[in-house]
């Protein structure tokens, strides 16, 4: 586990980027399992390229900031737009828990 230093995360790719992708990894492969696998994968290659984890001090728990129109940007899959939002919302809870848990915090 690393050592968090929240004024390290600001510049979190320089100071924290093999931490993050295996968080990011770990909630793959979690959501991977247990939803559509196409859904998935667009998800994460289609959306999540863009997202960006952010560092709530007052909570100690991340949230990912998504690109505008998340829905929009998915192709090659045919799911509705509340499926979608569904699962995107789980995933991104799923990426939220694993950032906590790999930096050692509560995320209450």
């Amino acid at each position: 586990m690393a050592e968090f230093d929240p004024e390290k995360f600001e510049d979190k790719y320089v100071h924290y980027f093999p931490e993050l992708q295996r968080a990011y990894k770990n909630a793959f492969n979690t959501m991977n399992e247990a939803y559509d696998s196409a859904l998935i994968h667009a998800i994460d290659q289609q959306v999540l390229n863009e997202s960006e984890p952010v560092y709530q001090p007052e909570t100690e728990n991340f949230e990912i900031s998504l690109p505008e129109s998340p829905y929009e940007r998915l192709s090659g899959v045919a799911v509705s737009e509340e499926r979608f939002e569904e699962t995107l919302d789980r995933y991104t809870d799923e990426i939220t828990a694993e950032l906590c848990r790999t930096f050692g915090l509560s995320g209450e």
